[in-house]
């Protein structure tokens, strides 16, 4: 592997270059973490939940208006039997005592049917204004989710369209320090930063590597304070370029 070399004004630039990566690293962390995307998250999970449920209220709702229609098409039928019976009644046109009681009899027993088939009635109904009250509570409750999913939408493109604007002028500033850096140092910044969680380089400062936080001992202080000042420094601990500063205490 060929030696990397740079002037110290290089190595100096590419602190600058791990501060533009980490602020760009700050901005998609941001991004990422915006409390709008999980509020939004929540929000579309309660519609999913409300839609499926409107659409098994408005099912059962269509079936307990055709059990209400067939409930009261039997109790109408009813009534019209007893109406018709008494009617005969009225009209004296049962003569026969045994005829006469039979026909009472079976007005008591339609009475009878009717009280049964109107409290099915009565319990339908019951059932069916359930079902139309939660239908309009879940689409009341699904129309005021929609406005503050609109709401929070809005929101998050907003926040997101400051951090990119943000991660834009960023990226230009890393760009032009790239641009004035040789390529064989920023290739080796970019595969230790790569493998080093986003930080490629890190000062030397008071004897301590920045990016480990790791105290050098003398013997390697002694070593680098020898080394050629366009020699690249690796931290013996974390293997990032280690650029040396005024603040070094070399």
């Amino acid at each position: 592997m060929a030696v990397v070399e740079a002037s110290p004004e290089a190595q100096l630039r590419l602190l600058d270059l791990a501060d533009v990566d980490a602020e760009l690293a700050r901005l998609e962390h941001r991004r990422r973490g915006l409390p709008e995307h999980a509020e939004l998250s929540r929000l579309e999970q309660r519609d999913r939940e409300l839609r499926d449920e409107i659409a098994a209220l408005e099912a059962t709702e269509g079936d307990l208006k055709r059990e209400q229609g067939k409930a009261e098409a039997d109790v109408e039928q009813v009534r019209t039997r007893i109406a018709r019976d008494r009617a005969r009644l009225d009209a004296g046109q049962v003569n026969s005592p045994r005829e006469l009681g039979n026909l009472q009899s079976e007005i008591e027993s339609l009475l009878r049917r009717q009280s049964d088939l109107e409290d099915v009635e009565l319990e339908v109904m019951e059932r069916r204004e359930s079902a139309q009250a939660r239908l309009s509570q879940a689409a009341e409750e699904r129309q005021s989710g929609a406005a503050n999913i609109h709401a929070v939408t809005a929101r998050r493109d907003e926040a997101l369209a400051e951090l990119a604007e943000q991660q834009a002028k960023a990226a230009d500033r890393r760009a032009a320090v790239v641009a004035e850096e040789p390529a064989d140092l920023v290739d080796l910044y970019e595969k230790l930063r790569v493998q080093h969680g986003g930080v490629g380089a890190a000062a030397l400062r008071r004897g301590q590597c920045m990016g480990c936080h790791l105290t050098l001992n003398t013997v390697d202080l002694n070593a680098i304070r020898s080394a050629a000042p366009d020699e690249i420094i690796r931290c013996e601990e974390c293997r990032r370029i280690l650029v040396r500063t005024a603040e070094s205490g070399l």
